[in-house]
């Protein structure tokens, strides 16, 4: 059996996943980034996207938002904001809400309401993509 190395994610309105895992693959501001056992201390921020942990040989995805995450040799600890496995995902509202923010990007009130479309649109994406694996 593989090492494993402790998992915790946290979501804003609930424990996600608590456990041990192998392998992690989280959507970092930066781009796709693996974690393993042993991996070196380091914080970063993740983006809204694809989360894929693996946990006694079994792959599981989940759409997160943006969030930080801490990684250590032992542990690794996931703060989002939301995270949601596909199944829990209501496809037509997501894909309504992608249509709504990118007519408000179209649209190109402020800085600040690009922004907050454009955060909008990323988490429809990754809700989106998530549920069609």
């Amino acid at each position: 059996m593989a090492k494993s190395f402790n998992l915790n994610i946290v979501a804003s309105d609930k424990k996600f996943y608590s456990g041990p895992c192998q392998k992690l693959i989280i959507p970092a501001v930066d781009g796709m980034m693996e974690v393993m056992a042993g991996h070196e201390s380091t914080v970063t921020t993740i983006q809204s996207g694809e989360l894929k942990y693996e946990v006694d040989g079994v792959w599981h995805i989940a759409a997160v938002s943006d969030g930080f995450v801490e990684i250590m040799p032992d542990y690794t600890i996931l703060l989002v904001d939301t995270a949601e496995l596909p199944e829990e995902i209501d496809v037509k509202r997501a894909q309504q809400a992608k249509e709504r923010a990118e007519e408000r990007l179209r649209q190109r009130e402020s800085m600040k309401e690009y922004y907050y479309s454009k955060a909008a649109l990323a988490r429809a994406m990754a809700r989106l993509k998530v549920t069609k694996k």
